[in-house]
């Protein structure tokens, strides 16, 4: 992994874990948006 530790490693991993998880929840809600607003639209999807 590159990181000097294992405990170092672990945090990284975490660390990025919940950052993967806060991107796709902002994905998804801009998913839904979109889609709610082309329903709106009357685009027939």
């Amino acid at each position: 992994m590159g990181r000097s530790t294992t405990r170092a490693a672990l945090i990284y991993q975490h660390t990025a874990m919940e950052r993967d998880r806060a991107i796709a929840d902002a994905l998804g809600k801009l998913t839904e948006e979109a889609i709610n607003k082309q329903d709106q639209d009357g685009s027939g999807t």
